[in-house]
Order: structure tokens, then C-alpha cells, then sequence
């Protein structure tokens, strides 16, 4: 390898390579040069075409210097890497020292300038392309969104057809439901007319069975006995009220057993089984079961002994809720009766009481034409329970009469106002009272001593209203000792007319001080001051001295309302009489017309 530091060879050899390649080296760096200058509008070329033949010429020299190549070889790479560098180098450093954007060839050669312009017409012709790619691919997107949109709709209008034939097919169907409806209707009703008429000849073949386990039943009691093999139903029934009488609870509840096994809707062997099974396994026993015969029959009648079995206001909902789905089981009326009777409750209050006499009422009614004859087998005990609901009607009256078990009030007036007395057809527990048709009520209290029917205070039966109270309706209502709210009772209240009843009233009940002879030892004078008291009742008074005649009249002031019983200042309470008057006559026509008998009055 060719040492390039030794002697004088090395310039020799360098000579000798510019000699060969230094011509056109140059010749190609300038052209480097220039392209790079052209095309500085681009990028800035000139830079990058020095940058690379620096750093070229850079690592030919090393490895010369290194020898990792043969000087002779390399020099004309090297030589032509340095002049690339240079000249490029150069003509960047001229075109930032000028600032020339353009180039600098292209600012001192006018051709130049227009070949730039034409490369810059293919790049704005490159931009429009691009411009125009870019609008083309917005215009597929529209396009494909108007695509998808319609895909949509189509499937929208796919899915409406759908359903249109869905909904076409389901009306399809629901007339065809409809129809096959009609024609079950149709049917159903026809079948109700068969099963209506079925269950009117079973309706009679059961009151024929239940007439003829009645035949036998009292035939049997009227031999007496027990029969050794029953097989008949009364045979069972007749069994079990001969054992249950003599003591054999153990083999009267078998036969009971027995004859519930036929299921006979009759409800006196039922309602007397379970009075036997209370005695021997209490309530909850016979509860148990009833239970479990109610499960197994169809009978009406153990279920409603069933319903008997349970306690106080459960029984009594299911009973209404039995009354209510079995409106003609007539014994179902008696039973319910005795849930509001007095030996029930021990004591009764007016709902209570009416509510028995309609239970009772309506019991009684099914009698007419034989009606109750097929609940019973034991005829003994239907007549038992006719019996009892003629005494209780009979000592209830006429409670379903409302009018004649509702509140009244009596007013008393007085020259400070109206005390209103209020009487209830029963015991309450407290009152309570409003002027007019609506607003709140207001309760009357209590007074400082107990009832002696409920063991609570007394509720006060009594209330005050100013003189100034103008017509009006009180409306009155009451708790019970059950503690239900009866009313309220709407009564009508004129204090004109009050007040003259009222005096009237006063009048009526003491007449006998209407005239006083010889009063406080004014021998001579009679007086007639009470009736000035009362004058407002009082349209006017004739009277006649020792005899009937009633020729004379009493003069009598008018009626001050604001202050009734205030005999005015100038009324004259007297008059003089001869010592020969032994006797006066007095009549008093009222206010309201009537007249009052002729009242004697003696001379002491």
C-alpha cells in the first residue's frame, strides 16, 4: 500500500490525481451545486448535497490515513467529496447571506426563475390533484353514508312490512280469538242452561233426600233406641243424638262421623256435632275437624259450622263473606243473628240491635211455603229456631224504624242565650256537634261523674249557643259503647219557634201559677206575672170571673227575643178584683194555635 506521508511522494500522488480527476470532479460538484440552487424552493438541497460530501470526504481521509484503502485509489474520491462540499457549501453560504429564497441563480437568471415557476405550476397542479383526491373521497363518504342511510330506511321499511304482516296475522288471529270467544259464549251459555236446569232437579232431589232422611229420622225417634247396623243417614243421625243423650259421647261422635261421610246438606246434625266436639276438644278441636270435613264435602252447611268454629271477629268476616256468596242459605241468616244477640255480647247497642233484627227478618222470611224444611232433618229444631226469632223480633220493636231511634235536641233559652240538650236512643260514649251542613264537629266533653252502662265518664249531653244563633241545622254524632261512630243526625234548628215551644212547654207544665189571688197580702189583686214571663209562647188569654164565659182578655206586651223573660217596665202584672169574685177562668191560645183547656182558679 502506498504510504502517503513519506517523502515526496505524496504530492506527486496528489498532483497526479487532480491531473486525472480534477476536471471533471469540479465540473460535477458545480452541477451539484446548481441543482441544489434550483431547487432551493423545495427544500434546501445545497446543504444537504455539503453536508453528505463533508462528511464522505471526512471518512476517505481516515481510512487513507489509516490505510485501510490505497491512496492512489481513494485520492480521486476524496478530491471529488471536497469539492462537492465546497461548492455546495458555498453556494448555501450565498444564498443565506443574500436571503434568497429562491436560489441565487434564480434571482440573477431570469430562465431560471421561469423554470421554477414551472415546477411550482406542476406542484400547484399536484396540489389540486391532491385537493381533488381528497374531495373525490369526501364525496365516496358522502356517498357512502347516503348508502348507509338508505340501507337503514330500507331496513326500516323492511321491519314496518314485517310488522304490518305481523300485526296483520295477530288481528287475523284476535278475530278468529274473538269469534272462537263468541262461539264459547255461545256454548258456555247453553251449557249454563243445561247446568241451571241440572242443578234445579239436583236442588230438588236433595230437598226430596233431606225430606226423606226427615221421615225416617223421626220415625226412628219415635221408636227410640239405637239401631244395631245403621246404613241410612237418619239411621247415623238418629245413633248419634241417642248416644249423645245417654252419655256416649265416644260412639255419638262416630255416628256423627258417619252421617257427615254421606254429605247431606242439612244443618242441624252438623250445628249440634259441633257443640259435642267444643265439650269434649274445645274450639280449636271442633275447628280442626270441620276443617277437615269441608275439605272433603261439598255440603254448604259444614262449611258454614266450620266458620262457627273460629273466633269472634274472624267468624263474623267470614260469615258476611259466606252471606255474600250464598245469598239464599237461609240458615246462614239465623246463625249470623246470634252473633250480634244480647246472650252474645251480654249487651247490645242500637247497630247491634238492628243488625239482629235484620238478620232474624230475613230468616223468618224463607218459612213462607215450606222455604226452610230442607235444612233440617230434625223438624224439633227448625221449630226451635222459628221460635227464637219471634221472641227477639218481638223485643227488639220496631228498631229497623230509623226515625224513631234518632237523636233529639231540646233548646232552653235564657236572657243569656241557648242551652241545647241532646238525647240518644242509647248509651254513648262521647258527643259531638256543628252548626250547619259542614265543617268540623265539636265534642261536648265530659262530665265529673261515670256512666254506670259503659263504667267510662259521662259524656256531657249538653252545649251552649250565643242568643244571637240564627236558624241553622246541628248536626249530631256519637261513639257507642262499642266504640262505632253512629251519625251524624242533621236536626233542624229555628230559635223562634224554640222559644215559643219552649215557653209553651213551661205553660203546659205549671199552670197552675199562671194566677195568684191576694199575692204576698195584696188583698184585692190578682196576678198574672208568669204568664208575662212566658208571653212569647202567647198569642193571647180570655178569661171570666166566677164563671166560664171567657168575655174578658188579658192585656199581653209583645215578645222582646233579645231579652224574652224581662217583663218590661210598663207592663201592669195585675188587676183589681171585688171582694164578691170568688173564682176565675183562664184560657191561653198559643202562638202556634192551639188553645189550652179552660183552667179554674179558686179564691182562698
Amino acid at each position: 500500500m502506498t504510504n502517503i506521508g513519506a517523502g515526496g511522494a505524496a504530492p506527486s500522488l496528489i498532483k497526479a490525481s487532480l491531473s486525472r480527476t480534477g476536471k471533471w470532479a469540479g465540473s460535477v460538484a458545480f452541477i451539484s451545486g446548481a441543482v441544489g440552487d434550483v431547487l432551493n424552493p423545495l427544500a434546501p438541497f445545497a446543504a444537504y448535497i455539503a453536508l453528505v460530501a463533508a462528511i464522505a470526504a471526512a471518512i476517505i481521509a481516515i481510512a487513507i490515513v489509516l490505510k485501510l484503502v490505497l491512496a492512489a485509489k481513494a485520492l480521486p474520491a476524496l478530491l471529488f467529496a471536497t469539492s462537492a462540499a465546497a461548492v455546495a457549501g458555498g453556494v448555501y453560504a450565498v444564498q443565506q447571506e443574500t436571503n434568497s429564497q429562491n436560489g441565487v441563480m434564480a434571482g440573477l437568471v431570469p430562465a431560471i426563475a421561469q423554470l421554477q415557476q414551472s415546477m411550482g405550476i406542476v406542484s400547484e397542479k399536484v396540489a389540486r390533484i391532491e385537493q381533488t383526491v381528497t374531495q373525490t373521497q369526501k364525496s365516496v363518504e358522502e356517498v357512502k353514508k347516503s348508502t348507509d342511510t338508505v340501507a337503514r330506511k330500507t331496513d326500516q321499511i323492511a321491519s314496518t312490512q314485517q310488522q304490518q304482516t305481523q300485526q296483520g296475522a295477530q288481528t287475523q288471529k284476535t278475530v278468529e280469538a274473538v269469534k272462537q270467544t263468541t262461539d264459547t259464549l255461545v256454548a258456555g251459555q247453553q251449557q249454563q242452561q243445561v247446568q241451571a236446569e241440572k242443578l234445579q232437579a239436583t236442588t230438588e232431589q236433595i230437598a226430596a233426600s233431606i225430606d226423606t232422611i226427615a221421615k225416617g229420622f223421626a220415625r226412628l225417634a219415635a221408636q227410640g233406641g239405637a239401631i244395631a247396623e245403621p246404613k241410612r243417614p237418619d239411621e247415623f243421625y238418629h245413633n248419634a243424638r241417642v248416644y249423645e243423650l245417654s252419655g256416649d259421647m265416644l260412639n255419638a261422635r262416630r255416628s256423627y262421623l258417619a252421617f257427615a261421610g254421606f254429605d247431606v246438606d242439612a244443618i242441624d246434625p252438623y250445628t249440634r256435632f259441633a257443640t259435642l266436639l267444643r265439650v269434649q276438644d274445645g274450639k280449636a278441636g271442633a275447628r280442626e275437624v270441620f276443617g277437615q270435613l269441608a275439605d272433603k264435602g261439598k255440603a254448604l252447611s259444614i262449611k258454614l259450622v266450620h266458620i262457627l268454629q273460629f273466633e269472634d271477629a274472624q267468624r263474623l268476616d267470614k260469615l258476611n263473606a259466606f252471606v255474600t256468596a250464598n245469598p239464599d242459605y237461609a240458615p246462614a241468616y239465623f246463625l249470623k243473628a246470634q252473633e250480634f244477640s244480647e246472650d252474645r255480647l251480654g249487651s247490645q247497642t242500637l247497630t247491634d240491635k238492628r243488625s239482629e233484627a235484620q238478620a232474624l227478618t230475613k230468616f223468618v222470611s224463607y218459612e213462607k211455603d215450606g222455604g226452610l224444611l230442607k235444612y233440617f232433618v230434625d223438624q224439633t229444631q227448625l221449630a226451635d229456631w222459628l221460635e227464637r226469632s219471634r221472641s227477639r223480633l218481638a223485643a227488639l220493636g220496631n228498631v229497623l224504624d230509623p226515625a224513631r231511634f234518632a237523636p233529639s235536641l231540646t233548646p232552653m233559652r235564657s236572657n243569656q242565650g241557648w242551652s241545647m240538650t241532646i238525647s240518644l236512643p242509647e248509651p254513648a260514649t262521647a258527643i259531638s256537634w256543628r252548626l250547619g251542613d259542614s265543617g268540623p264537629f265539636t265534642d261536648t266533653g265530659f262530665l265529673a261523674m261515670k256512666d254506670q252502662s259503659t263504667g267510662k265518664p259521662m259524656a256531657n249531653p249538653s252545649f251552649e249557643l250565643p242568643d244571637s244563633t240564627a236558624a241553622t241545622t246541628i248536626g249530631i254524632k256519637y261513639l257507642d259503647i262499642r266504640g262505632r261512630e253512629t251519625g251524624p243526625f242533621d236536626i233542624r234548628f229555628d230559635p223562634d219557634a224554640a222559644l215559643q215551644q219552649g215557653d209553651k212547654q213551661i205553660l203546659d207544665q205549671f199552670w197552675t201559677s199562671w194566677i195568684a189571688f191576694d199575692s204576698g197580702g195584696n188583698h184585692g189583686l190578682v196576678y198574672f206575672t208568669q204568664m208575662l214571663s212566658y208571653r212569647c209562647a202567647i198569642k193571647e188569654v180570655h178569661y171570666s170571673l166566677n164563671g166560664a164565659a171567657l168575655d174578658n182578655s188579658l192585656e199581653i206586651p209583645p215578645c222582646d227575643k233579645k231579652d224574652p223573660y224581662a217583663i218590661p217596665y210598663d207592663a201592669k202584672g195585675y188587676f183589681k178584683v171585688a171582694d164578691s169574685v170568688k173564682s176565675m177562668s183562664v184560657q191561653v191560645t198559643y202562638t202556634d194555635g192551639t188553645k189550652s183547656p179552660v183552667r179554674e182558679y179558686k179564691r182562698q
